[in-house]
């Protein structure tokens, strides 16, 4: 019996070995490709959206040809492959890596770039208090992130081709995160948290100076010391809104809490 078991086992060993002789071996196409044509099958998949094929070409390219000009163009356009997947925390390691390998490259002013925009377009960032969530409980660090990214170009690339751009996205970014701390305020605000709504307000104002949020910040503060009983910190601040806005619809005495989103402009 037994050396029926052995012999059965040694069929059963030999026709597995029949058969994977039978099964082709996986051939890599790009196996003899050279840096250029790699290069250019990876731009290729990239412009049909083949992300991930692209990204897998590239990095072929850098770990084959790792020298030149080529690979470090496959770092840039990997971190890009990454950025329009939605893949951010892969986009930023790839940015930080280009960076810090090569940091005088003639178009490191881009990679800074690239990485404003992945913190821009963050999709768990400041900007998701548009929707219904509250924003509050949201941390603006990714609006931070890109305004700091976007900073180093202006400031270190003044004559790159991305720092106009840079420069227009900071604006936006500052009354972003201006009119977030305001709808924070405001939540403290409507729920009677009056010293939590008075300093976050401040903060806004302290922060932001020339952001059109302030406007709003200066009338909580108003309505906050107010509702705390602190009349000279009321006056102040509501001599600052007179002053500095003295047609404000909330110096005449509304709207109080305005129920439209900020952003919805139509």
């Amino acid at each position: 019996m037994q050396k029926k078991l052995s012999t059965l086992a040694a069929v059963a060993f030999a026709l597995t070995l029949s058969a994977c002789g039978l099964l082709p071996d996986k051939v890599d196409e790009t196996a003899n490709w050279s840096a250029p044509r790699l290069y250019s099958e990876a731009k290729d998949e990239m412009s049909s959206g083949g992300y991930d094929k692209a990204i897998s070409y590239f990095e072929k390219l850098e770990s084959r040809y790792p020298f030149g000009t080529f690979a470090q163009q496959a770092q840039m356009d990997i971190a890009y492959a990454h950025y329009r997947q939605g893949e951010q925390p892969e986009a930023l390691a790839a940015i930080d890596r280009f960076i810090k390998l090569h940091p005088n490259h003639p178009n490191v002013d881009y990679m800074y770039y690239l990485r404003g925009l992945v913190n821009f377009n963050d999709k768990v960032s400041i900007f998701d208090f548009l929707s219904k969530e509250d924003a509050s409980e949201r941390d603006p660090k990714a609006a931070r992130d890109a305004f700091d990214a976007f900073k180093q170009v202006v400031d270190r690339f003044p004559d790159s081709t991305y720092a106009p751009d840079s420069l227009t996205r900071m604006k936006y970014l500052v009354n972003a995160m201006a009119q977030y701390d305001v709808h924070v305020a405001n939540y403290y605000l409507r729920r009677g948290a009056y010293v939590a709504a008075a300093n976050r307000a401040q903060s806004a104002v302290q922060e932001y100076r020339d952001a059109p949020a302030v406007q709003e910040a200066l009338y909580i503060m108003v309505r906050s010391y107010d509702a705390l009983g602190m009349k000279q910190l009321r006056d102040d601040a509501a001599r600052v809104l007179q002053t500095n806005y003295p047609d404000s619809v909330y110096y005449r005495g509304g709207p109080v809490l305005e129920k439209k989103p900020w952003w919805k402009i139509w």
